[in-house]
């Protein structure tokens, strides 16, 4: 909401290659003075934008186009009479709310009068993505992202897609049921239980647009007044599952993780989940612990929890244990973007980002806390990066830009010991430069060290690169993906600049280039997605790989 609603980066897929392992983490260079150490430290060597365009066919690099291939429909709680589009009809097989006067939604049952919509509305954008796989087959993935009613009116569900040949095609979709009765939700986050039962995390939240057209969060004035103001909630999608509508809270009381009718003052958010798939000699202990994250406005900054559940293989799960708090930095700072990775001895570990106060609001610094005991008792927090320059929490956080970034640090856990201990990584953006740039920085004993950080992006100009997002392969490859602006947007007049929608983008209040929009030919200013890969002990493979066949904005 606001402030505290940023895009989440978007998880890529890309083929992992075989290596041998070194076991010594390797020395990084300090960076230049008044820079964020790290900044110009890029092991493999720059390359020019010719052979990073070149790298997507020289990889052999294919792309699907996921959630073009069916129209999911559904009826929203609220209509914000900006961008929706009435069904055309569905091809999903999902349930897509029925008509007025009544709604087969359950959890829509205790609306005010004026809602819901009067009838289904076509999902026409999606953000915000996800994806995972099935540790009983790789062959099954399941990702899910917002979809949106209206993206002018920031009016979503979540939304699943669901692949059983390794991403080549995706026949099952449609929007996660049992959650249609909030106005919104969002941040998409999924996890497999070892058992192939998918978790899928929520938060559902309420506001309701005033005459003035402007959206208000006001207790009490929900649209929906029979469920929570705002939740943390999941819905499971039992191994085995078929069709759009198979999902464990259809049609049944919601999961809900932790709820609040208080409004202001108590507002979670980032939530994030993992689950513990590790078989040790403990009597398996911990296995199959549900890890749910976020983090709670309460009015004076952000504050890290974590709830427990213990999962089933029948797809149910155990009670949600107590909320708990992590240990923090400073009580008085902002925490936020809590992301839980189990290692292979069952210890959970998650990155945290504090905002330092001293520093004005610029900068924060990246932490991490870790539990052995199955998330009853946590050590930290360490401190992986300080005083890392970032973009601003609002407004235009790049240049040319009108967007808010997204979630500033990404993690990961190895699988291949070092030093006794299982690698945990930790990638972050960095704006010292003024221009984007990502970090890199891996721990080999459990936070006590950390390696000098490196820069993972390898352009030879100043442009941005943001929203890094970590990986490890069953062999221990480390790869980061992340946001790249490197390449000129589209010539006017090529298929490409047509692809690209860039005739659409006409009015931009943060462009104050010499030339007229729209942005044929500007530089910083349209996207693609890139990867880097590296050895566990973060020497790198080659340089950074473009995912995207085609440049974006």
């Amino acid at each position: 909401m606001g402030v505290s609603r940023r895009q989440r980066s978007a998880l890529l897929i890309a083929a992992l290659f075989p290596l041998s392992l070194s076991l010594f983490p390797r020395a990084a260079l300090s960076a230049s003075t008044g820079f964020d150490p790290g900044i110009g430290n890029v092991p493999q060597g720059t390359q020019t934008d010719l052979a990073y365009a070149g790298s997507f066919t020289w990889n052999r690099v294919s792309n699907v186009f996921v959630t073009s291939q069916q129209v999911s429909c559904y009826r929203p709680e609220v209509v914000t009479k900006a961008g929706e589009v009435a069904c055309p009809g569905a091809t999903t097989g999902e349930d897509t709310g029925g008509s007025a006067p009544k709604s087969t939604y359950p959890n829509q049952g205790g609306s005010r009068s004026g809602y819901p919509a009067a009838g289904p509305m076509l999902a026409t954008d999606h953000s915000e993505s996800d994806i995972r796989v099935d540790p009983t087959n790789p062959q099954h993935l399941i990702g899910s992202s917002k979809w949106f009613s209206s993206a002018e009116g920031y009016n979503h569900v979540l939304g699943f897609y669901e692949s059983f040949d390794g991403g080549k095609t995706w026949p099952t979709m449609g929007h996660v049921p049992g959650y249609e009765g909030f106005t919104d939700n969002t941040d998409p986050v999924g996890a497999f239980d070892a058992w192939g039962n998918y978790y899928q995390a929520l938060l559902p939240y309420q506001f309701f647009y005033a005459a003035s057209g402007y959206k208000k969060y006001e207790p009490g004035n929900e649209p929906n007044p029979g469920i929570p103001n705002e939740a943390v909630a999941v819905a499971v999608r039992k191994h085995g599952a078929s069709g759009a509508n198979d999902w464990t809270t259809y049609n049944k009381p919601p999961d809900y993780v932790f709820t609040t009718n208080a409004g202001l003052g108590q507002e979670p958010d980032k939530e994030w989940i993992a689950i513990d798939r590790t078989i040790r000699f403990d009597g398996r202990k911990n296995y199959n612990r549900v890890y749910m994250m976020y983090v709670n406005f309460n009015g004076n900054g952000s504050k890290p929890y974590v709830q427990t559940a213990r999962a089933f293989q029948d797809g149910t799960h155990s009670e949600w244990t107590s909320q708990l708090q992590l240990p923090n930095q400073n009580s008085t700072n902002n925490d936020t973007y809590l992301l839980p990775q189990v290692d292979p001895n069952g210890v959970v570990y998650t990155p945290m980002i504090n905002y330092d106060s001293e520093q004005g609001g610029c900068c924060v610094d990246v932490l991490m806390d870790y539990s052995t005991d199955g998330g009853v008792t946590w050590k930290g927090p360490s401190v992986a990066a300080t005083d890392v320059h970032v973009p601003p929490l609002t407004g235009a956080g790049y240049i040319n830009t009108t967007f808010e970034d997204g979630i500033e640090e990404t993690s990961v856990v190895g699988n291949h010991l070092v030093n006794r201990h299982y690698p945990v990584y930790i990638a972050y953006e960095s704006k010292s430069m003024g221009f984007g740039n990502i970090l890199l920085t891996a721990t080999y004993d459990q936070g006590k060290t950390w390696t000098a950080p490196i820069q993972v992006n390898d352009n030879m100009t100043n442009v941005d690169e943001f929203q890094p997002n970590l990986a490890v392969a069953p062999d221990g490859t480390v790869s980061v993906n992340f946001y790249d602006r490197r390449l000129a947007c589209p010539a006017a007049g090529t298929k490409e600049a047509a692809a690209a929608g860039l005739a659409l983008d006409g009015v931009n209040p943060n462009y104050f280039g010499s030339q007229p929009l729209p942005p044929y030919g500007f530089s910083n200013y349209c996207i693609n997605s890139s990867i880097q890969f590296y050895k566990p002990n973060l020497t790198p493979i080659g340089h950074n790989i473009r995912l995207t066949a085609h440049t974006w904005r």
